[in-house]
């Protein structure tokens, strides 16, 4: 932001889902410092509880966004809260099993499928009457790079991405007459325990230590590097600000170029 200018998300009415930690969290700071009213919902804010004190425009409600009923309950009190609603973050995903295909349990999946792709559908649902009431608005659904790419280990977390980079395209044809815009992020490994665990389970299928799992992912991108959460928050808060006005349908990544997810 250009010193002097007025913040980018000034009085924005924001929902974040699992906003409790690591993007979602990131992503919260970033919006509320940019003059932004949030609401998160995670099944453990806890992370997050640390903000209130400095941020009097955050609220924070435990839901569980797999439950539709709960996520319809949970935008009306978002809107009680907020008076309406001008951006959407779904954020909200599990790594899911790390196996092959054939070895995947079949409730993993279920859960894999219920949490990365449902839900996301769920809260986008029950926001787009909300967003249509603003007069317009922004969606940002959280993908990955393994929407780009087919990920070996990792069949049902990347079926979901897959899906939600269709849905993203479908949502920005129906939504933009409505001056509604939609975009999906497609970070690579983000720094943090997730993928410190993924990477673990990954070690352990191939029989090898979790710095080479480590050393792999790193040359799988051109700038031979994971992100921070907060690069992706940066690319969030972009899009959803009038600085990406006219971005709507997009994929977009935030991998230092993802060259290819196929093991060495």
């Amino acid at each position: 932001m250009v010193s002097g200018s007025a913040p980018l998300l000034q009085d924005k009415r924001v929902v974040i889902t699992a906003g409790g930690n690591g993007i979602g969290l990131s992503i919260a700071r970033h919006f509320l410092d940019q003059g932004a009213t949030v609401c998160v919902c995670d099944l453990d804010g806890g992370a997050v509880k640390a903000l209130e004190g400095s941020h009097s425009k955050l609220h924070i409600f435990e839901v569980d966004v797999a439950d539709p009923e709960a996520v319809r309950e949970f935008f009306l009190s978002a809107e009680r809260t907020m008076g309406g609603l001008d951006i959407l973050v779904n954020n909200a995903g599990i790594a899911g099993p790390t196996a092959l295909c054939e070895d995947v349990e079949i409730d993993a999946w279920r859960h894999t499928i219920e949490v990365d792709l449902n839900a996301q559908f769920y809260c986008t649902k029950y926001a787009i009457p909300l967003l249509k009431a603003a007069g317009g608005g922004s969606i940002v659904m959280m993908a990955s790079n393994a929407a780009l790419f087919g990920y070996p280990l990792r069949s049902p977390y990347t079926a979901a991405k897959w899906a939600l980079i269709g849905l993203t395209k479908t949502l920005a044809m129906e939504l933009g007459p409505h001056g509604i815009r939609v975009n999906a992020l497609c970070p690579c490994s983000v720094e943090g325990p997730r993928i410190d665990g993924v990477i673990e389970r990954e070690a352990a299928n191939r029989g090898v230590s979790a710095d080479k799992v480590r050393a792999d992912y790193q040359r799988q991108s051109s700038l031979r590097t994971f992100v921070s959460s907060g690069d992706v928050a940066a690319m969030a808060l972009f899009l959803v600000s009038h600085l990406g006005a006219k971005i709507s349908g997009q994929a977009i990544g935030v991998d230092g170029h993802t060259e290819s997810l196929a093991q060495s």
